[in-house]
């Protein structure tokens, strides 16, 4: 618990959606830390926002438990490569698309995608995510508003509809939800609503789901470190992210990829509906 840094942070204020080898410090995604041990062998992942942050360290566990990836992202290329790289230096597979998830073609064209260069989609995880922060309702534009929903929740759903069909009994949907689901920031309305959404949308899903076999859950991470902190949150925010739960720290994301693979598990078969929190100790009842 306390090998992981600390704030206050420096500041480092980067343009949206903020790049990963630009953060002090680097977020830990697990690259030197996680062991695999072939519990997804075989199968088939999509995992939207795979470039960097949460996503990276979901595909790079992924990969050591013996799974494919296609990394989808918006446009960050050297976040993306990295990420590939450190997929394939696992004898995986990793198929990159870059593009506009608030598109609903684009991400019909993801899963069209996965499913010629993988040949199967077993787990989807749905991450990406977009957000902003403002101090007053009349700051957010109906544009922004929109965008927000957009590529949280409206994707989620596109995708969602486009892989089910080829998913076959056994198969794992995973939403990237929040602790903003439960305890909303004023600063993140938006952002907070949507997640909110997200987990409502995955709760419904599960039991939509449940006579094709395919299970889906959530994961409701706390304050993590990743390229969207320093590219969309004031400064005083950055500084001292993470000091508000009882840790004291942001979570790292290599600290959530076991979440994420023990819901992508086969033997988790009985585990569909549930939201799991990740949250440096700050429940969520």
């Amino acid at each position: 618990m306390n090998a992981y840094p600390r704030p206050p942070f420096p500041s480092q204020p980067q343009p949206m959606p903020g790049a990963t080898a630009s953060m002090d410090p680097v977020p830990d995604h697990g690259e030197t830390s996680y062991k695999g041990s072939g519990r997804l062998k075989g199968m088939k992942a999509v995992i939207t926002g795979g470039d960097s942050g949460i996503g990276r360290a979901v595909a790079i566990a992924y990969a050591r438990e013996g799974a494919d990836v296609l990394i989808s992202y918006l446009n960050e290329d050297a976040d993306a490569e990295a990420t590939r790289a450190l997929v394939e230096k696992e004898g995986r597979k990793a198929v990159l698309v870059a593009g506009d998830i608030q598109n609903s073609a684009h991400c019909r064209a993801i899963i069209d995608k996965a499913m010629q260069e993988l040949g199967g989609i077993d787990i989807l995880v749905n991450n990406a995510a977009h957000q902003a922060s403002f101090t007053s309702i009349e700051d957010i534009s109906d544009e922004e508003w929109d965008l927000t929903f957009r590529v949280n929740i409206h994707a989620m759903f596109y995708l969602t509809k486009a892989a089910v069909p080829h998913m076959k009994a056994g198969a794992s949907i995973i939403n990237t939800a929040s602790i903003n689901s439960d305890s909303p920031s004023p600063h993140l309305l938006a952002y907070a609503t949507t997640k909110g959404a997200i987990q409502n949308f995955t709760a419904g899903l599960a039991q939509l789901l449940a006579e094709k076999g395919i299970r889906a859950n959530s994961v409701a991470p706390g304050p993590i470190w990743t390229p969207l902190i320093p590219s969309t949150m004031p400064e005083d925010k950055v500084t001292n992210f993470g000091k508000q739960v009882p840790m004291q720290r942001p979570g790292q994301p290599a600290e959530l990829a076991t979440a994420y693979v023990m819901l992508a598990d086969p033997l988790s078969s009985y585990v569909s509906g549930a939201t799991i929190a990740v949250t440096g100790g700050k429940p969520i009842l």
